[in-house]
């Protein structure tokens, strides 16, 4: 195994100076084979792989803690699905290359049977949160809204306070359910009022928009953020319009949600935290507003999709839902009501 990868990443790194990869994604393939040859073991004969073996070995990087992840609460945090899918293709272009060399005689990538779906049962941090850790975290983020922030933070500067910022983005998330490509990129004047009420005119897939009202608290926070944000912001050159700003000033990327997610969950009661993603959140907000009875075309205009189907992915099953649709079963409800029957 470890001469074979060695030699895999020699070509691919070679393939950086003919401008056939990248030397970013050159080094990406690296890692990942380096990760594969040590879940498999140094000494194992590359052709000896069988599709079980590779099965087991991208269950044990599916369970690998992410270093990326600080959320201490979830052991690090396993991999994400996107983490999940690069390894699988850079192991994939490993045995495709080693078919071609003649390394092996059988590629096992064509045997493997784990699944997605499968491999999504150690996401926890993709599936929605229960009503009680969703409430935790947006119970957290409100007390950051309302000011009550730890002593360590009132001791620096209000403009590089984060507090306001941090409630706002998982308050967004939890309740609105935007993707994190919407939400990054959101700016201040896409947030109006009419007739008294606030909305988010967000710019999704395909140029499309919706614009949906903010939840009073929401709202509220909304406002003690942009007072926030003027501080922060005046003086900067170049004043970026983001609505998300960094206390430098600048427009929060992708991959600062996660953090902050992460920040506010540390808040929370460890009997009521789970670690989580931005579109675990987005999977929250469809799947609680669902179990509510809000009107499904309403969740649908919510979360910016053009087709009802599609709701079924954000769906998740909730503990104990079974049991209280039938409990209180519409056919059932007025006998119930009336007093009549056992």
């Amino acid at each position: 195994m470890r001469e074979s990868a060695d030699r895999y990443v020699e070509l691919v790194r070679a393939k950086t100076l003919t401008g056939a990869l990248s030397p970013a994604t050159a080094e990406v393939y690296a890692r990942d084979v380096a990760t594969f040859v040590g879940l498999a073991g140094e000494e194992t004969v590359l052709d000896d792989l069988t599709g079980e073996d590779v099965d087991a070995i991208l269950l044990a990087f599916a369970r690998k803690p992410d270093g990326r992840r600080s959320d201490p609460g979830s052991g690090g945090g396993v991999q994400s699905a996107s983490s999940q899918a690069r390894f699988r293709r850079s192991v994939s272009a490993l045995f495709k290359h080693a078919m071609l060399a003649g390394w092996v005689q059988v590629n096992p990538m064509t045997l493997v049977t784990v699944s997605a779906k499968e491999r999504g049962g150690l996401r926890p941090q993709r599936r929605a949160l229960t009503r009680e850790q969703a409430q935790g975290l947006v119970g957290a983020a409100r007390e950051l809204g309302d000011g009550r922030a730890e002593e360590a933070g009132r001791a620096r500067r209000r403009d590089q306070r984060t507090e306001l910022r941090d409630a706002l983005i998982v308050l967004l998330l939890s309740t609105m359910g935007p993707r994190v490509s919407e939400l990054v990129r959101a700016d201040v004047e896409d947030f109006y009022t009419n007739d008294g009420v606030r909305y988010w005119r967000i710019f999704g897939k395909g140029g499309k928009t919706r614009d949906v009202p903010l939840p009073a608290d929401v709202a509220r926070v909304l406002e003690a953020y942009l007072s926030w944000r003027g501080e922060v912001a005046r003086g900067v050159q170049d004043q970026d319009k983001a609505l998300l700003l960094s206390w430098r000033g600048r427009r929060l990327a992708r991959g600062d949600v996660q953090a902050v997610i992460d920040r506010v969950q540390r808040r929370v009661d460890p009997d009521r935290r789970r670690s989580v993603t931005p579109h675990g959140l987005r999977h929250t907000t469809a799947t609680h507003l669902l179990a509510d009875a809000v009107d499904m075309d309403a969740v649908r205009r919510v979360l910016g999709h053009s087709d009802l189907a599609t709701l079924g992915r954000y769906r998740d099953e909730l503990p104990g839902e079974l049991e209280v649709a039938m409990r209180t079963h519409p056919l059932l409800r007025e006998r119930g009501a009336s007093g009549t029957g056992a």
